[in-house]
């Protein structure tokens, strides 16, 4: 099994690029994962909010494939500890056949037909991050999850 960290734009910030590289190295000791960035929507200051959002999800959906676990980042999402986080990828990765996609949306969140797709929604936070800050995140508590599961010591509780 795979896990995928899908985010529409790109990251503008060298600190975080690197912050994201680093998490993704130490995660691929564990398991697959790569991150991929769906380029922001041109002209999207002549789109309306739903019509930005319908233009970002067309982009997610084509590069969905029809056996993938898809788990929207979204504010809306169930709240998980590092812990809980760490054992709800355990139970998912031993029923998800190839790809468990994770999805971060843009600014305007996800078009009613992305939320028609998702298996389910995660928060990873009841604050609010940008995009760029979200990938680091969730790069960090993937990397805490694979320690947690494999008893290593990162984690403190």
């Amino acid at each position: 099994m795979k896990i995928i960290l899908l985010a529409v734009g790109k990251i503008d910030e060298k600190t975080v690029t690197n912050a994201v590289e680093m998490y993704s190295k130490r995660v691929n000791h564990y398991i697959a994962f790569e991150t991929e960035t769906i380029p922001d929507i041109k002209n999207n200051k002549n789109l309306s909010q739903d019509e930005q959002k319908l233009a970002e999800g067309i982009a997610i959906l084509k590069k969905l494939q029809a056996s993938d676990c898809v788990i929207l980042l979204d504010d809306k999402g169930k709240p998980y500890s590092s812990t809980e986080f760490a054992h709800f990828i355990e139970k998912k990765s031993h029923s998800t056949p190839k790809r468990m996609v994770f999805v971060v949306g843009g600014p305007y969140g996800f078009s009613d037909d992305v939320y028609a797709r998702a298996n389910e929604k995660l928060s990873l936070s009841r604050m609010t991050f940008t995009h760029q800050m979200v990938r680091v995140i969730f790069a960090e508590q993937l990397y805490r999850a694979m320690t947690i599961l494999n008893n290593e010591p990162y984690h403190h509780e």
